[in-house]
């Protein structure tokens, strides 16, 4: 474990020196030096805002520096072009998705590059054949390669843009969160695949906020901060402590807050009988007043489903819902709402915010009608009300009257949290309450949630696929499968092995239930 030092040249496949890019009132990269070996899987780390994206443009050729040099294969090179850094051997996997959705899966992976016959027509033969080897690497050669994409779920399209990747057959392969929407299985193929490259003298830069991903599949580490290097390190040499502190300049506490014990036998929020066909069924659960339920399960076991099917943002075919033994009539939203439930979904820039409006103007959205006199928004009102909502949540931002896109991941999840909870619910669904957010912003959104479970009285349901998450902001735990809950899981009976054992169909552990 040491800091920066300078190395030879010949070492490494792509190495960058001094790396200065500047943006209209800041420094987005300010003398940065990243080196990636051969066969070396290379984790670059930082919070949001820290310079990993501009940096991993600028190599893929999509943003020039101001200053500093590239060096690939010992060659001092320059990218004008992301089609330049391509054609030499840098493939990126960007966190956005940049599929085709109404393209099949052959035409995605092999996009401008598909096999020709002699006539000059596409060889739809070759191309499905080539693509079918390509999903073989993730066991998915059940799926047609004719499929659209848009009829993959969010889990298979992260698939598919990684296929898209390697069918390059890049010598400098960069991930950026390639695990935010795969399940469990796809992630162990991922990383499998990943030790395979290594074997194959691919250098491979990972990008991830998860730092157990970081310890199980990583070999060195080059640190962000500000724009700034702080510290390479082997990884093995490390903690987390060490990776944390180093990443926001400051200890924080990576580890979960000592939950207190509810003794209430009163059930709160209750769910009974909750029922859509093909999607979930017989779905009962409880939270008491104040405490944080969690539900674990793979991709697909229904958990989101049912979710939306209590806020009445989708409809379903049976069940009841109480808060406070009062039974609730919900089929909409708005219903949910008036009812004093809050709803956080997964995916904050689709569905959770209007990115092209202002900070105060996306706090104030659930409850325009306060500032709103005679047909007109008053627009101090809102902004006193976004200020001081701003203070509480400690969303980091220049001024209320930012655009809500200029914001990074975790403060955009702290805008939509200071959103829904501008409602006072006595009720808060979180959905993935944590992607995509570094693990400084995480800290902060974990110690929130608590406070609004203790110091408020909400109940709150939590869903996640991150399993260390789930497990550990939970006061008890709901496993579904199949879209059923098929355990009741204690937080003393809620271990790794537990959890993915119910997850995957192993029976006769924890209190089994609605089996």
């Amino acid at each position: 474990m040491e800091c920066y030092e300078e190395k030879e040249l010949s070492e490494f496949i792509l190495q960058t020196k001094d790396i200065v890019k500047k943006f209209p009132g800041t420094i987005a990269l300010n003398g940065v030096n990243i080196n990636a070996k051969r066969g070396n899987i290379h984790a670059l780390l930082g919070e949001n805002g820290a310079g990993k994206s501009t940096l991993i443009l600028t190599l893929g050729g999509v943003y020039q520096p101001n200053s500093g040099e590239i060096f690939f294969n010992g060659e001092k090179v320059q990218f004008d072009s992301p089609l330049a850094a391509k054609e030499k051997g840098i493939s990126i996997v960007h966190q956005e998705l940049s599929l085709l959705p109404d393209l099949s899966i052959a035409e995605n992976i092999f996009a401008n590059r598909q096999p020709i016959d002699k006539l000059g027509f596409v060889n739809e033969k070759n191309l499905e054949a080539d693509a079918l080897k390509m999903l073989k690497l993730f066991n998915m050669e059940k799926i047609k390669p004719s499929t659209l994409v848009k009829y993959l779920s969010i889990a298979k399209q992260q698939v598919i843009e990684i296929l898209k990747a390697l069918s390059d057959e890049p010598q400098v392969l960069i991930l950026d969160e390639p695990t935010s929407s795969l399940t469990s299985v796809e992630k162990k193929l991922l990383f499998e695949n990943l030790r395979k490259l290594k074997e194959q003298n691919i250098a491979i830069i990972y990008i991830s906020h998860h730092l157990n991903e970081v310890f199980e599949i990583a070999d060195t580490m080059t640190i962000l901060r500000d724009g700034c290097n702080v510290c390479d390190a082997v990884v093995s040499e490390v903690d987390e402590n060490f990776i944390i502190s180093n990443m926001v300049g400051r200890n924080v506490d990576s580890s979960f807050w000592n939950k207190k014990e509810n003794d209430s036998d009163i059930s709160y929020f209750e769910v009974k009988g909750l029922n859509r066909k093909g999607l979930y069924e017989d779905i009962s659960f409880h939270a008491k007043k104040g405490e944080i339920i969690g539900f674990a399960g793979l991709v697909g076991s229904g958990r989101t489903e049912m979710a939306r099917g209590i806020m009445g943002i989708d409809s379903r075919d049976s069940g009841e819902v109480f808060l406070d033994g009062k039974d609730l009539h919900i089929e909409h939203p708005s219903d949910a709402i008036a009812n004093s439930m809050g709803y956080v979904t997964e995916d904050r820039k689709i569905t959770g915010l209007f990115l092209n409006f202002t900070v105060s103007e996306n706090i104030g959205s659930n409850k325009l009608k306060k500032f709103t006199h005679r047909g007109m928004v008053n627009d101090s009102e809102l902004a006193e009300f976004a200020t001081q909502s701003i203070k509480d949540f400690d969303i980091k931002v220049r001024s209320h009257e930012q655009k809500m896109s200029s914001l990074s991941g975790g403060n955009q999840q702290k805008a939509m949290l200071a959103t829904w909870f501008s409602l006072k619910p006595k009720v808060l669904i979180i959905d993935e309450p944590t992607r995509g957010v570094d693990v400084g912003a995480k800290s902060e959104i974990y110690i929130k949630l608590r406070e609004i479970a203790d110091d408020a009285g909400v109940s709150i349901v939590v869903i996640s696929s991150d399993l260390v998450e789930v497990l550990g902001i939970s006061d008890r735990l709901y496993v579904m499968r199949g879209g059923r809950i098929v355990g009741e899981l204690t937080n003393e009976e809620a271990t790794e092995e537990t959890v993915i054992a119910l997850m995957t169909g192993v029976t006769g552990i924890g209190k089994e239930a609605n089996q």
